[in-house]
């Protein structure tokens, strides 16, 4: 297959989810991208602006077994990951699959959650396996992980730790939806529901051969030197505490590749990284009491870093 016919195959994926997400093209772009590009996705908003629609739309149109768990304070580790239980006809202990064993797992306010069930999804979030009571179980393929957070309200919340927030390739807020997006909305869902309307145009198969399309996407050693150079900028910036790990580096650089064959290219340009850095970078950067002090925000100083870093002369042909 060539370049033409994966962007195509992309356009169309997103035309399916935008029957069903209206107003929200960058945001259904940003989270595709990250799907193909076998990572997972954090969005944080207020309740009500359709997450969840956003993650059964993509579903529905990838063709993928999905599972939605609602994380509470009373949810367990095993509900997630699964457990053994005996079985008096064999004698012996058998695996029961928690709920993240599917597809496309939305974990919705996993803020909500305890710690330890949190912890929970580490394992299958970077090693798409699950280990219980020693036994190794690897997750489907393709498999991706959305979960959700509410900002409003910290009443029995729990932080997610650096460590896992760094796990998630990007963070995404969707924002309400603009006047005419908002009447689009109600006429949409008059008379029938607009999840309804998707219709499966790809699926498991399909997916993984373009996620490994997109991994053999061709970057420049310049690039390489670009991406490197714009994550050590946040490592000695004097506003920031903690920059951006080399996991944040390599989640920059693998979502590059899925910009550019969304674009019709094989190749990586700067405007490729830029497009996406800063949803790529803003979880991973602490600010220090400079920053905060003057009112800099994480992604005033990774747009400051974009405009200092200077850019390989690499353009579009």
């Amino acid at each position: 297959m060539n370049k033409t016919y994966y962007t195509e195959q992309i356009n169309s994926i997103i035309t399916e989810v935008k029957k069903a997400v209206i107003g929200k093209d960058a945001i259904i772009i940003k989270v595709l991208l990250a799907m193909l590009c076998k990572g997972h996705i954090l969005i944080e908003d207020i309740p009500g602006v359709g997450k969840t629609t956003l993650a059964l739309a993509f579903s529905k149109a990838l063709s993928l077994e999905h599972n939605r768990m609602q994380f509470t304070p009373d949810v367990l580790p095993s509900d997630v990951t699964g457990f053994s239980v005996y079985n008096k006809a064999n004698g012996k202990f058998e695996f029961r699959p928690g709920v993240a064993f599917c597809n496309l797992f939305l974990a919705d306010e996993i803020n909500r959650t305890s710690s330890k069930t949190q912890s929970a999804l580490l394992e299958l979030m970077e090693e798409k396996s699950i280990t219980v009571d020693g036994n190794t179980y690897k997750l489907p393929e393709p498999y991706t992980v959305i979960a959700t957070q509410n900002p409003i309200g910290s009443a029995g919340t729990h932080n997610l730790p650096d460590s896992q927030l760094d796990r998630f390739m990007i963070k995404l807020s969707m924002g309400y939806p603009d006047f005419n997006g908002e009447v689009s909305i109600l006429k949409a869902k008059q008379n029938i529901n607009p999840l309804d309307r998707v219709i499966p145009v790809a699926d498991a198969d399909f997916i993984n051969e373009l996620q490994e399309y997109i991994s053999n996407v061709y970057v420049d050693d310049r690039i390489y030197e670009y991406i490197v150079s714009v994550s050590a900028a946040t490592r000695n910036h004097p506003m920031l505490k903690l920059g951006v790990s080399p996991r944040g580096t390599l989640s920059l650089m693998q979502l590059s590749k899925g910009i550019a064959v969304a674009m019709g290219r094989d190749y990586v340009i700067p405007e490729d990284i830029s497009y996406i850095c800063n949803d790529v970078f803003e979880h991973r950067i602490l600010l220090n009491s400079k920053a905060k002090l003057s009112d800099t925000s994480a992604s005033d100083i990774i747009s400051e870093i974009l405009k200092t870093v200077p850019v390989p002369g690499i353009s579009e042909k």
